[in-house]
């Protein structure tokens, strides 16, 4: 239903295309195995030059109706578009305003970050029900991160939002954090560019876990840092970085 369409032609135009690239998101995660069965899958994006943020939420597993709906409400909590429907997943959030509410404090703060990515996923799921920081020692995910380790937010009477800026302030290449007993949230510049981060941590999550059983995986052998880095063009970066590492 929609409630209220005060979008210019732009902003409508923009929506569709997150519609579009959200969509491909939750196929891609999807028919990977990436998600668990309940498809949590939340995009939230900001709408450039407002307040305004876009709510993205994937059908879940008994939706009829499986079209990629949006509510778009400011930071505040106004809506200006609700497309839910009677008896779809709800949007994450106090009814359709929350949505703009939640993850507010990480666009009025971290101007860089354009999108946060909540999901669920088996291996990220698994070290976060273990309250355990994840070691980025993956050779396919830490190639596209400067981040060593993904935190873990286990007090929850600190809004989560709070503690991503503050980790953000700790170490801003930090992309993601896991959510103690709970999936992961993960942040970008965009959905298919943060969507892609999820797909490639959560395959070294699995690694991992599975190497837990083998005595734990291991830090990376000499020069891998390097040539990881240099094959994505983070190296310049990330040389103090891995000289500080040894």
């Amino acid at each position: 239903m929609t409630l209220a369409v005060t979008l210019t032609e732009q902003q409508l135009t923009y929506l569709e295309e997150a519609k579009r690239d959200f969509a491909k998101a939750f196929r891609v995660l999807k028919e990977t195995r990436t998600l668990t069965a309940t498809n949590t899958l939340q995009a939230y994006l900001r709408v450039p030059f407002s307040d305004l943020v876009i709510a993205l939420h994937a059908p879940g597993p008994w939706a009829d109706d499986e079209s990629i709906r949006a509510v778009v409400a400011t930071y505040d909590g106004e809506v200006y578009l609700d497309e839910s429907v009677a008896g779809s997943n709800p949007l994450s959030g106090s009814k359709a305003g929350g949505n703009g509410k939640r993850y507010a404090t990480i666009f009025q703060k971290r101007p860089e970050v354009n999108v946060v990515i909540h999901v669920h996923t088996p291996f990220l799921g698994a070290w976060a029900s273990a309250h355990r920081v994840l070691p980025i020692r993956y050779a396919a995910s830490q190639r596209v991160t400067l981040a060593r380790e993904l935190p873990i937010y286990i007090n929850r009477r600190q809004q989560e939002s709070d503690f991503i800026v503050e980790q953000i302030q700790h170490n801003p290449h930090t992309p993601a954090i896991l959510e103690a007993n709970g999936g992961a949230t993960f942040w970008g510049t965009g959905i298919i560019q943060a969507a892609k981060l999820v797909l490639l941590i959560e395959e070294g999550a699995w690694f991992q876990g599975l190497a837990e059983s083998f005595g734990g995986s291991k830090e990376f052998g000499p020069g891998v840092l390097e040539q990881q880095w240099k094959m994505t063009g983070l190296w310049p970066q990330g040389e103090q970085l891995a000289a500080a590492l040894g």
